[in-house]
């Protein structure tokens, strides 16, 4: 936990970046076999498993992001402390009614509509759903970062709906902060390679050009 903490303050000192703690904590103490729930605000962690007969794929849309000091991304931040503070709460984690935050002007509102609704969702994946509700959960996920928060590029939004109707994948999303970077899918286990193939060859055919980064197959990028 404090060589997470010393990695949030390295890039909120040194890179600019006011961000929050998950990446650090999922880099310092999570593995490869479950999922790591965290509660940002009491730093509790523990592990989650993944809905029975499922992997992850994480593919590379080839679209660097920029996160640090002038990036949408401590724009959003502001946002939503903006947005907590005229809703006259700490956190907008402590909203879980959707409704609540209808009253703010735009583009606050959108931007807090998902935050609460991301929260809810991921609080539902906890509870051991289904991995067809796993990947609902998922594919909502990206329909509001794209919509609502709007941290999705486009070709971001092309893999990740190329990833979403593939058969054998159960949901997919942008993975990360968004302006760029990866998508992150769940599949039914043994499949991964051959889903990483055909999502690679139909984004490439759409003018894009990814590599898979998780699982370690060996797919021409």
């Amino acid at each position: 936990m404090r060589l997470a903490q010393i990695g949030q303050q390295a890039e909120i000192q040194y890179a600019g970046l006011n961000c929050g703690i998950m990446d650090q904590m999922a880099s310092s103490l999570a593995d490869t076999n479950t999922m790591l729930f965290i509660d940002t605000r009491s730093l509790e962690c523990r592990p989650v498993p993944f809905p029975a007969g499922t992997e992850i794929l994480i593919i590379d849309s080839g679209e660097s992001h920029k996160l640090a000091a002038g990036s949408g991304y401590n724009e959003r931040r502001a946002e939503c402390e903006e947005s907590a503070r005229i809703l006259g709460v700490k956190a907008l984690r402590d909203i879980a009614d959707p409704q609540a935050v209808e009253v703010l002007p735009e583009p606050l509102k959108r931007r807090s509509r998902h935050v609460v609704t991301e929260n809810n969702r991921v609080l539902e994946a906890v509870k051991s759903v289904s991995a067809e509700r796993f990947g609902e959960l998922m594919n909502a996920s990206h329909a509001s970062q794209r919509d609502d928060y709007e941290v999705s590029v486009a070709a971001v939004d092309t893999l990740a709906a190329i990833l979403q109707s593939i058969p054998g994948v159960f949901g997919a999303r942008l993975t990360g902060g968004g302006f760029g970077g990866a998508c992150v899918a769940l599949v039914e286990s043994g499949k991964a390679g051959v889903i990483a193939s055909e999502a690679i060859d139909r984004y490439q055919r759409a003018g894009y050009n990814g590599r898979v980064l998780v699982p370690e197959v060996k797919v021409n990028s």
